[in-house]
């Protein structure tokens, strides 16, 4: 019966423990799709951007033969659009190198586990060793009576 129980025990602690790690490894995979449609995005505002800064470079070399002070403005808006573009690309070959490895905290709890597991099984053979030292003890001490 008590074999039973433990085995019962068992199983409803090895599903419970999967249980949870199935859950981590979601929202691990969740999470890594929010963050590759963040990358997407990103690089449609760069792709943007760096789009926008060849078009009014072009109309700065037009205008340059203009009269007045059209040319400033209009590099002042090159510069804007210019130092936006270059430190999105930054921070994006940032983000794509600094991100975490995929399913990390699973693989992380799965080591916890295993390591808790061969503690575990340790102390029981620790234990058993030492009953069945007691037992001999005991054996030894009735003998000689």
């Amino acid at each position: 019966m008590a074999i039973t129980d433990s085995i019962v025990r068992l199983g409803t602690s090895l599903i419970e423990t999967l249980h949870t790690r199935l859950e981590l490894a979601s929202v691990e995979i969740e999470e890594e799709f929010g963050r590759y449609a963040g990358y997407l995005l990103l690089s449609l505002l760069v792709l943007f951007c760096g789009i926008v800064s060849i078009l009014l470079i072009i109309l700065l070399v037009l205008i340059l033969f203009w009269d007045s002070h059209r040319e400033l403005a209009l590099c002042g808006l090159i510069a804007l659009f210019g130092v936006a573009t270059l430190s999105i690309v930054l921070y994006l070959k940032s983000a794509i190198k600094n991100k975490p490895r995929l399913f990390s905290a699973s693989l992380n709890e799965l080591q916890n586990d295993l390591q808790t597991l061969r503690q575990s099984s340790a102390n029981l053979a620790q234990d058993s060793i030492q009953a069945a030292s007691k037992r001999n003890k005991s054996a030894e001490d009735n003998e000689g009576f």
